[in-house]
C-alpha cells in the first residue's frame, strides 16, 4: 500500500504534465485548422461537396445548395464529415460575425472599419457577400467614394442573378447617381425626423414611417431605421406593421431585423406570429432568427415544438441550448426522453446541467444505457458541486460493476470536492487499478482532513 500511495503522489505532477502537453497540442491543432480555414474556404466547400458526392452526410431537403454549409445532418459514425463541416460551420459563424459588426459600424458611422469588415466577408464567398457589397457601396457613399460605391453595386446582379437584394442595389444606385449635398442633407434629415415623431404623435407617426419602409426608393438604411423606431412603439398598429415585414419583407436584413424585434415585444400575438413565421419559411436564415426571437420572448412551448419537429439538427441543437440558458428542465427533460440522435442527447445533459436540473442528471446517470451518455452525465454532477449530487453518485459507486463508471464518479466526487464521500469510495474499493485512481485524486486534494488521514492509514500499514 505504500507503494500505491507513493506512486500516485509521484503520478500526479506527471500526469499533470500530460495533461498540459495535450492542450499544448490540442490548441495546435485548432491553430492549425483555423489558418486552414482562413487561407482555403474553397478548399472546404470542395471537400465538402466530395464528402456529400459520397454520402458521408446528407443535406437538409429544403437547402438547395451549399451556401449554408453548418446546416448539415452527419452520418454520426464518420468523423471526417463531422470535423470538416465543423470546420465549415466555425468559417461561416466568422464570417457572420463580421457582417453584424460591419452593419453596427455603419449605424455608428465608422464607415471604414465597415468596409474593411465587408470585405473580408466578401473574400470569405459567404452567403451574405450580396448584402456585404450593398453595405460596402453605402459606406463608401457616406465617404464620397461614388464610383468605387457604384462599382460594387454593379457586382450584386452580376455575382448574385437571383438575389434578394437587387432591387434595393438598383435603388442605391439611383441615389447615388443623383446625390448631391442638398439630398445628403435630406437624408439627414429624415433620419433626425423619424427618431422624434414616435414620441411627439405616434397616431400621425406610425403611417409615415410605414410608407418609409415600404418606398423602395429608400435606402435599406434608412428604412431599417424606421423600422427599429416602429419596434419601440407601444402602438398597436406598429407591432402589426412589424410582424408583416418579419413575415414577408422584400429586403433579407430588414426581415431578420423585424423577426428580432417580435422577440422582444414577449406579447402572446408576437410569439404566436414567430411560429407562424417559422412553420411557412424554410429559409434557414429566417428560421434560426425566429429561434432566437421565441428565446429572447422565452417562449418555451413553441421552443420544445421546433426541437422536435426541426429537421436540421444544427437548427436543434441552437434550442436545446437555448433551453438550458432559459433553465426549462421540463422541456428539457421531455426532449431527452425521445430524442434518438445520440449527440443531440448529450447537447441535452449539457443544457440540463446550464438548468441546474440535479434530478432529471441523476436519473440519466443512473438508467441511460449509453455509456458515452452515461459518462457525459456523471461528468456534469460532478460539476454541479451540490450535495445532492454527491450523495447520489456516491451510492451509485457502492453499486456499481462498470469499473470505468467507478473511475468516472471517484473523477466526478473529485470535481465536486467531495473529500469524504471520495475517501469512502476509494477505502471500500476492492480493484487495484481503480483505487489507485481513487489514491491519486485524494493526493490532489489539499485541505481535507478526511482525504490526509486516509493517506497516512495507507502508510502505516
Amino acid at each position: 500500500m505504500k507503494k500505491l500511495l507513493w506512486i500516485a503522489m509521484i503520478a500526479a505532477p506527471l500526469r499533470a504534465q500530460e495533461v498540459s502537453a495535450d492542450i499544448d497540442r490540442a490548441l495546435e491543432k485548432v491553430r492549425t485548422a483555423q489558418d486552414r480555414i482562413n487561407k482555403n474556404n474553397d478548399e472546404i466547400r470542395d471537400a465538402l461537396k466530395q464528402l456529400a458526392n459520397q454520402k458521408v452526410f446528407t443535406l437538409d431537403p429544403y437547402l438547395s445548395g451549399l451556401d449554408t454549409l453548418p446546416l448539415m445532418t452527419f452520418a454520426p459514425q464518420d468523423d471526417r464529415a463531422r470535423e470538416a463541416a465543423e470546420r465549415a460551420r466555425e468559417a461561416l459563424d466568422r464570417s457572420q460575425e463580421l457582417y453584424r459588426d460591419a452593419t453596427q459600424a455603419i449605424d455608428e458611422q465608422r464607415y471604414d472599419r465597415a468596409i474593411e469588415r465587408l470585405d473580408r466577408v466578401i473574400d470569405s464567398k459567404s452567403p451574405r457577400a450580396d448584402g456585404a457589397y450593398y453595405w460596402k457601396a453605402y459606406a463608401l457613399n457616406k465617404l464620397g467614394k461614388r464610383d468605387e460605391a457604384l462599382a460594387a453595386l454593379a457586382q450584386i446582379p452580376k455575382q448574385f442573378p437571383q438575389s434578394r437584394w437587387i432591387n434595393d442595389a438598383k435603388a442605391l444606385q439611383v441615389e447615388i447617381s443623383g446625390a448631391s449635398p442638398e439630398n445628403q442633407s435630406d437624408q439627414d434629415l429624415k433620419l433626425l425626423a423619424i427618431n422624434a415623431l414616435i414620441n411627439s404623435e405616434p397616431d400621425r407617426a406610425v403611417p409615415l414611417l410605414e410608407k418609409v419602409i415600404n418606398d423602395p426608393k429608400n435606402n435599406v438604411g434608412l428604412r431599417g431605421r424606421a423600422l427599429f423606431v416602429l419596434a419601440q412603439s407601444r402602438n398597436d398598429k406598429a407591432r402589426d406593421i412589424v410582424a408583416q415585414y418579419a413575415k414577408s419583407g422584400s429586403n433579407p436584413d430588414l426581415q431578420l431585423r423585424a423577426v428580432s424585434y417580435l422577440g422582444a415585444f414577449r406579447s402572446k400575438d408576437s410569439q404566436q406570429a414567430l411560429a407562424d413565421i417559422y412553420a411557412a419559411n424554410n429559409n434557414p436564415d429566417v428560421r434560426r432568427a425566429v429561434l432566437r426571437s421565441m428565446m429572447m420572448a422565452r417562449d418555451s412551448a413553441h421552443l420544445l415544438n421546433a426541437a422536435r419537429t426541426e429537421p436540421n439538427a444544427d437548427l436543434r441543437r441552437e434550442v436545446i441550448r437555448g433551453l438550458g440558458m432559459m433553465r426549462a428542465s421540463a422541456e428539457l427533460a421531455q426532449l431527452y426522453s425521445s430524442e434518438t440522435n445520440s449527440d443531440l442527447k448529450e447537447t441535452i445533459i449539457q443544457s440540463l446541467w446550464m438548468a441546474r436540473d440535479t434530478g432529471k442528471l441523476i436519473d440519466i446517470a443512473k438508467s441511460e444505457k449509453d455509456a458515452h451518455l452515461r459518462a457525459s452525465a456523471i461528468q456534469k454532477l460532478g460539476l454541479m458541486r451540490d450535495p445532492k449530487a454527491n450523495e447520489a453518485l456516491a451510492a451509485m459507486y457502492s453499486s456499481e460493476s462498470d469499473k470505468t463508471v467507478r473511475v468516472e464518479i471517484l473523477t466526478a466526487l473529485w470535481q465536486s470536492g467531495a473529500c469524504k464521500p471520495l475517501v469512502e469510495a476509494v477505502r471500500g474499493e476492492k480493484d487495484p487499478a481503480v483505487k489507485a485512481e481513487g489514491v491519486r485524486r485524494l493526493s490532489m486534494i489539499r485541505g481535507c482532513k478526511e482525504a490526509s488521514d486516509y493517506l497516512l492509514e495507507i502508510l502505516s500499514k
